[in-house]
């Protein structure tokens, strides 16, 4: 165990600390840190030139864009459906089926033109791959306003924040092969956008749009390891919904970002529901049995957009990564992947998220464990469920019996009560017991 721990913790990329947040601040040239919640920018400017201890934790993956870049998200998950039906069939790839049908432009923008003019009349979201909050995203139906589109983006240069990532990979010594942000630029002319289906027939409640927000923790990808946080929120919108109106950001995009500047925005209320009781809404509407299969489809999510990058993330043994989820539901309760956030706001509209944030952040931390006081045979700390060990994790004690899955049942916990403190004590204290027995 490591006495004193120098913490580095700063404000990730677009997302705010907390008022309240107590974090030890030094810089780099003060001396020696051993965890770093760092943005990702530094991590791209200074990753592959810092040198790094044994213990010392840094919050991402050094090629973390594999899956939270809307555009790579998509590729790596279309290739891994690919993958996916060669090795097991058709059946298999199907349980890929959970994001909708994406283009990236304007290097796709033929085949996207051929998909339109297949379904003519249907509504299209436009979103940039490297922004955020709800920014330079627009709903269209006619090929007029891409052309405008077009246009407007041609010879369109990226400011140095809003360069592409050059895709790095990693080579079987584990070393990295990155190219420098100045060769990023040159690769990139242009921003880049993803031309996706919009998903025309939302899940509403009181006639509003919502998507939730879900935490997963990867604490590595060779060999897969992660946790899934009890807790979220679902996010609405101010507006009644209506496709009538696409131009309407306020009807459309659930970001906090676009919802609070709505006339009709109540700072106090706020638009977010804690998942406990959006679980005990669907529960009361269509019963237990129907809001299992949308959690348990929500877990599949979860799963295989982490396998899909799996074999291309750089599985850095000082690395892990708390991704934001953004899931919709649509009438059918059928969950669908948005995106996956690598920096999610940790910004607090309310007393009760700037617990859900505060207590997210902290259980992080025992997950992480910078104090080693965790056996790793652990499959709940605090609001974190184990639910991929190398393999699928069971809620029942002792090994999983996979032979035929009928009773398996995944150790996740979304949505479900929460008592995080409880658990945390009797965790520690029964770690402190095996301590004292074993000296």
């Amino acid at each position: 165990m490591r006495p004193e721990l120098s913490l580095l913790l700063l404000p990730t990329e677009h997302a705010d600390v907390m008022p309240g947040t107590v974090a030890t601040v030094i810089s780099l040239s003060e001396g020696e840190w051993d965890f770093y919640w760092c943005d990702v920018s530094w991590l791209r400017e200074n990753f592959d030139h810092t040198y790094m201890d044994e213990h010392v934790r840094i919050s991402h993956f050094r090629n973390h864009y594999e899956l939270t870049r809307k555009n790579y998200m998509v590729k790596n998950l279309k290739r891994f459906r690919k993958q996916l039906e060669r090795e097991a069939g058709k059946l298999e790839a199907a349980k890929c089926d959970f994001f909708p049908k994406t283009f990236e432009m304007p290097c796709e923008y033929h085949l996207f033109v051929e998909e339109f003019r297949k379904n003519p009349g249907i509504t299209w979201i436009m979103k940039p791959v490297a922004r955020s909050q709800g920014k330079g995203i627009f709903l269209f139906r006619r090929l007029k306003d891409i052309m405008d589109w077009r246009k407007g983006n041609a010879g369109k240069k990226l400011t140095s924040l809003e360069a592409q990532p050059a895709r790095s990979t990693a080579n079987p010594s584990g070393s990295h092969d990155a190219r420098s942000s100045d060769d990023q630029k040159e690769d990139i002319p242009v921003e880049n956008y993803v031309a996706q289906r919009y998903i025309e027939n939302p899940y509403l409640i009181g006639g509003r749009k919502f998507d939730l927000r879900v935490y997963v923790l990867v604490m590595s990808y060779i060999p897969l390891r992660a946790w899934l946080y009890r807790d979220g929120f679902a996010r609405f919108s101010n507006t009644r919904f209506t496709l009538s109106s696409i131009d309407d950001q306020y009807v459309h995009l659930t970001n906090v970002a676009v919802q609070k500047t709505s006339p009709d925005y109540h700072p106090k209320k706020g638009c977010k529901w804690m998942l406990q009781r959006f679980r005990q809404y669907l529960a009361s509407k269509h019963g237990p049995e129907a809001v299992e299969t949308l959690f348990s489809d929500m877990d599949n999510i979860f799963i295989r957009s982490l396998q899909s990058v799996q074999k291309v993330i750089i599985s850095d043994k000082h690395c892990f990564e708390l991704y934001g989820y953004d899931i919709l539901i649509d009438q059918d309760l059928k969950p669908w992947l948005l995106e996956v956030n690598a920096s999610p706001s940790l910004t607090a509209s309310s007393q009760e998220d700037y617990e859900l944030k505060t207590c997210l952040l902290e259980d992080t931390l025992h997950v992480v464990d910078m104090e080693a006081r965790l056996t790793g045979r652990e499959k709940r700390v605090g609001g974190f469920d184990l639910m991929w060990n190398d393999g699928p994790v069971s809620r029942e004690e002792g090994p999983p019996d996979l032979s035929g899955m009928g009773n398996f049942v995944t150790n996740t916990h979304l949505g479900c009560v929460n008592d995080r403190k409880k658990q945390l004590r009797q965790l520690f204290r029964s770690l402190q017991g095996q301590k004292k027995a074993s000296s």
